[in-house]
Parts: C-alpha cells; sequence; structure tokens
C-alpha cells in the first residue's frame, strides 16, 4: 500500500459521520412516531403501509420514473418481491414490538442483525467467517438474552415481534448483498418500496383507521419522509467513506433512542436493557475490528494460500 493510501484508508470524513448520525436520528423519529401512533390505538399493519406509500411517492419523485425507466429493470422480478417483503416484514415486526416495549430495548435487539448477518453469511453467500468472529456472534446472543432474560417471567410476545423483525432485516440485507452485483441501485430502492404497498394493499381497508386529529395526519405522513431520508442519507455517506469505516457509528442510535423514550414516553431502560446493549454493541465492534484486520492481511498476503488463512481469522 503506498503512502497516499493510507490516509484514505485510515481517516473517516467527519461529515460522513455527521450523515451516520443523522440518518440515525431520522430513523428514531420513525419508530417514535410509529410507537406513538400505535399507542393512541392505530393499527400496525396501516401505520407500516402508510410508511412505504409515503416512501414510494418519495422515490418516485427523486428518481424521475417518468424520465428513466432504470427503476422498473430486473433481472428477477420475485426475488425483487421477496426481498421487498423482507424488509415490510422487518418494519411491520418492529412496529408490532413497539406497542409493548421500550425504544431501547427494540433498537438493541436489533443491533443483533449485523451478527446474525455473519453467521448466515457463510452458508448463504459463502462468505464464512472464522472462529473470532464466530465468538462475537455468541457474545452478542449472550446480549439479546440479557435483555429478553427468557425463563424469567420477562420475556413476552414484543421480544417476539422485534426478534422477527432482526431477523426479517438480516434477510434484507443478505438478499440485497446477493443481487446487488446484477440490480441496478434505482431498481432495488423502487421494488423495496413498492412490494409492501401492493402486497397489503387487499388487506389495508381492514385495518385503515383515519387519524383522529391533524397532528396525527402530520406524524403518518411523515413516516415515509423519515424513513426514505434517512436511507438517501446512508447513500450519502457511503459515497465519502467504506463500510468498515462508517461500521461503529449506527450504534450512536441508542443516544437518540434513550433520550426520545425518555422525553416522548418517559421511559428510561433499566440496568438489564443497558448491559445487554452494551454487550451487543461491544461483540459488534469486535466484528469491525476482525473485518478490518481480514482486509489488512488479505491485501498483504502474497499468495492464495496466505489470503485462505487470513479469511479463517
Amino acid at each position: 500500500m503506498s503512502k497516499i493510501d493510507r490516509p484514505t484508508e485510515s481517516a473517516t470524513p467527519g461529515s460522513a459521520i455527521a450523515l451516520v448520525f443523522a440518518a440515525g436520528f431520522l430513523f428514531s423519529c420513525l419508530d417514535t412516531s410509529a410507537k406513538y401512533l400505535v399507542g393512541t390505538g392505530m393499527a400496525a399493519p396501516f401505520i407500516a403501509w402508510m410508511r412505504f406509500a409515503v416512501h414510494l411517492v418519495l422515490v418516485l419523485f427523486f428518481l424521475r420514473t417518468w424520465r428513466s425507466h432504470l427503476a422498473f429493470r430486473t433481472t428477477s422480478l420475485p426475488m425483487q418481491v421477496l426481498r421487498g417483503g423482507f424488509l415490510f416484514g422487518s418494519t411491520i415486526f418492529n412496529f408490532f414490538a413497539l406497542q409493548t416495549l421500550q425504544l431501547a430495548e427494540t433498537v438493541s435487539i436489533a443491533f443483533f442483525a449485523p451478527m446474525v448477518t455473519t453467521a448466515l453469511a457463510g452458508p448463504l453467500l459463502g462468505e464464512w467467517a472464522g472462529w473470532r468472529r464466530w465468538s462475537a456472534v455468541l457474545v452478542g446472543f449472550v446480549g439479546v438474552l440479557i435483555i429478553t432474560r427468557p425463563g424469567f417471567g420477562v420475556f413476552g410476545i414484543g421480544y417476539v415481534f422485534s426478534l422477527c423483525s432482526m431477523l426479517s432485516y438480516v434477510f434484507y440485507v443478505i438478499m440485497t448483498r446477493s443481487m446487488g452485483a446484477r440490480e441496478t441501485a434505482e431498481s432495488l430502492i423502487f421494488y423495496s418500496a413498492l412490494t409492501p404497498v401492493i402486497l397489503m394493499l387487499p388487506i389495508v381497508p381492514q385495518y385503515a383507521s383515519l387519524p383522529a386529529e391533524l397532528w396525527h395526519w402530520t406524524i403518518l405522513l411523515a413516516l415515509g419522509l423519515f424513513g426514505g431520508l434517512g436511507h438517501y442519507l446512508l447513500i450519502l455517506a457511503y459515497r465519502q467513506a467504506t463500510t468498515h469505516a462508517l461500521a461503529p457509528y449506527p450504534y450512536l442510535q441508542m443516544v437518540w433512542m434513550i433520550a426520545f423514550g425518555y422525553f416522548v414516553f418517559g421511559q428510561f431502560p433499566d440496568g438489564w436493557t443497558l448491559a445487554g446493549a452494551a454487550v451487543i454493541v461491544a461483540s459488534g465492534l469486535y466484528i469491525v475490528h476482525r473485518e478490518h484486520r481480514l482486509r489488512v492481511r488479505t491485501r498483504a498476503a502474497p499468495n492464495a494460500e496466505n489470503e485462505t488463512l487470513a479469511k479463517k481469522l
């Protein structure tokens, strides 16, 4: 590696970090708004559908689909639909979980997603992890057990929904990684918004409930803006820095979630939740560290044998 390359590899632009932090703020606004709306008695399926309906309108506008057809081009429509279904599953399960769980609890379990992705990337994508990263996955699972505490009268349906949300997101990420090389970015964005809107359309009328107040309408319509703009900021961030360089910073979302949970709902996570979240974040940061070591050793490997050895780290 040349001396010129090293600063680019090691330095993370402050603007990219700020974009990730801002995206975490918007995602926290999304979850806080959804929790508030389900607390008013609005059905979670209708809230989730509205989130994607507004998101779809924004996608159609910003992609200018009336001028370009890149968003409609796909090599496999069934795979696009399945991927969109996983994203919707992640959203609606999370909204169901928010009916009974605190914001900090749901986001803590969501933070376990990168570790599950690491575990499943081997059999599904051929990207096998070494024993150290597998150990980090197991430690992260211990963090989830600390939060949910099954067998101690704490584990409830909310945790089931939250775990289903996390698993749905894992499969969404894996499919995104698998399809990214053969599908356009425009199509991935478009179909992930279109699929939930179409699939849920037949059953939406039975769950639809018009907000009683103008303020509730504002929150409901803002859901798609929070989600769509949050993902857009992440795209901008990853244009400025590598995925590895930015990997630790999404954990900063915990700050927003704790703050919103306290100031909006008067809830503060207990010691078990904070301890479990700390374990999950620590294991996630360790996996980030191992990924960095893997990249460094792979680049330095003089032959295929050493490269294979590096991948076992």
